[in-house]
């Protein structure tokens, strides 16, 4: 429509501020912008006068995205990571994938809410909670859980309050949103997007992504952020530039499952009947569209769903990578400051920031030794045991064994049980997440929705090895062009709960006790 003439960036802008103000900030209130900016219109309005010239700077000129709160912006908006001890002086550098937004034409719209310093605080944290901007609601039933910790991110796609937005995910925190709220979610390889001025989890497993209503929206966000040279301030963008192509739309196939190799790792059924009755269909579907279907199992499932060795590197890495981030910060508490800072603020504004759940992981990562990598930490393992046992069971025994051994194009599971209600009490209700293998070892892994049960939307993850976005991208769209499996959601006050849209299915007995994972979705 742009390009024919028949909508300006700043009717479009316009359009998304009115339903933000009409929807998120009130109405059935979704909270999912934790703020909008101030410029977005002034934005649009350049952007519209340069397309006027005829110079189009690509197809996200004038496209209006959102970021969550933890990515850096040089502009008149905060970036808190949820957190108070981060408001005040905005930014003083755009983060780099904010400058590649810019640079590709887009308007950033505003900022997402999030589960609070990526929900790496509390093991009984209410996703998408912050105490900067409260509670994030699921759009497909207000009192339902977006997942976090992009649940803005991923809200806000799904109810069209913007385009496409932007998340991150050091463990979960894109396709789990993406899962809970019905939208695409590509997390990339650690890596291919910088996470130059984005408030840190893990150097080790940090990336940064899209969500997006279809694959191709996905994938055109994907094309704009890569990081195509190396970025100075993230020495994980150092090498592999020659693995990124020209434009991830090229990837794009509704035949994308014909001929395709998969495996389907039957670990991660047996959580949730309801879900793996999407799950069976979404099977048989891929085999009606021509994939082969290979049922196999990871090595170190039991390890890689403990998750000690990540925990761990999580926990040492956050300790000094978060004193790094601070550092780059003025005009804020916790400017130039470390952990032991922030937990000190905390404790000083206890009625704000720990009115629901305290900071447990806060607490254990201060613990940790960090001057030595093979020290013994809390644990029981030092970080350079668990760096190689992670290794170990994501890649070598995990998903680069899987898929030579059986000669998979990708590996799929599904992503996430379905929504629960927020529960601000006692946490989030958590009970399977197949995003592991691939974090602990910075694989990509897409997310689509595949069907919907008792109201609320499910999704199918792909994950493969990295740089594999290309092969991931043309089996996810082949899967999407095959169920049209994404249903409109409609902003209910709560789910009326009267059947599934499919029956319950018998499902598989889980490998493991249904015991609450260590920690949530980061």
């Amino acid at each position: 429509m742009m390009t024919a003439g028949t909508l300006t960036s700043v009717s479009l802008v316009n359009m998304y501020l009115a339903r933000i103000t009409t929807l998120d900030q009130s109405g059935p209130t979704l909270n999912s912008i934790i703020q909008v900016n101030p410029d977005a219109k002034t934005i649009a309005q350049q952007l519209d006068a340069e397309r006027a010239t005829g110079h189009v700077r690509g197809p996200l000129h004038g496209i209006p995205i959102v970021l969550k709160d933890n990515i850096d912006t040089h502009d008149q908006m905060q970036t808190a990571a949820g957190s108070l001890g981060l408001v005040g002086t905005p930014a003083l550098r755009d983060s780099t994938v904010a400058s590649n937004l810019r640079t590709a034409g887009a308007v950033i719209l505003g900022k997402t809410t999030l589960s609070e310093w990526a929900n790496f605080r509390s093991f009984f944290s209410s996703s998408g909670w912050s105490g900067r901007g409260g509670q994030c609601n699921n759009p497909y039933a207000i009192d339902r859980n977006p997942c976090g910790s992009s649940s803005g991110s991923g809200a806000a796609t799904s109810a069209n309050m913007t385009a496409a937005s932007i998340g991150t995910e050091t463990d979960g925190s894109i396709v789990c949103p993406a899962n809970a709220n019905g939208v695409v979610g590509i997390k990339p390889t650690v890596g291919l997007v910088s996470r130059a001025g984005v408030v840190p989890i893990s150097h080790t497993q940090d990336t940064v992504g899209p969500h997006g209503r279809t694959v191709a929206d996905a994938a055109t966000v994907l094309t704009g952020i890569v990081q195509r040279t190396p970025d100075s301030r993230d020495p994980a963008t150092s090498t592999n530039r020659n693995l990124i192509p020209a434009d991830y739309t090229a990837f794009l196939n509704p035949n994308g499952l014909q001929g395709a190799r998969i495996g389907v790792a039957v670990e991660f059924e047996g959580f949730s009947p309801h879900l793996d009755s999407v799950f069976e269909t979404s099977r048989t579907a891929m085999k009606a569209a021509g994939a082969t279907l290979v049922e196999v199992t990871f090595p170190h499932f039991q390890d890689i769903f403990t998750g000690t060795a990540e925990f761990t590197v999580l926990l040492f890495d956050f300790k000094v990578d978060l004193q790094k981030y601070l550092a780059t910060r003025t005009g804020v508490p916790l400017a130039n400051g470390t952990l032991a800072d922030a937990i000190a603020f905390n404790n000083a504004h206890a009625s704000q920031e720990l009115q629901f759940f305290g900071q447990e992981i806060f607490e254990l990562a201060q613990t940790f030794d960090t001057t030595s990598t093979t020290v013994v930490q809390p644990t029981g393992m030092s970080y350079a045991d668990a760096i190689a046992a992670d290794k170990l069971f994501g890649a070598t025994e995990g998903i680069d064994q899987l898929l030579s051994q059986n000669n998979l194009d990708a590996i799929v599971a599904p992503t996430d049980n379905p929504s629960w209600p927020t529960d601000l009490i006692n946490g989030d209700h958590f009970s399977i997440g197949s995003s592991s293998p691939a974090a602990v070892v910075g694989y990509p892994i897409i997310n689509v929705p595949m069907g919907i049960t008792f109201g609320v939307p499910v999704g199918i993850s792909f994950m493969g090895t990295a740089f594999s976005e290309p092969k991931l991208i043309r089996l996810a769209s082949g899967f999407e062009a095959t169920t049209h499996a994404r249903v409109k959601p409609q902003l209910l006050e709560t789910l009326p709960l009267t059947s599934a849209t499919s029956g319950p299915g018998k499902g598989r007995a889980p490998t493991r006790s249904k015991s609450r994972p260590l920690i949530g979705h980061l």
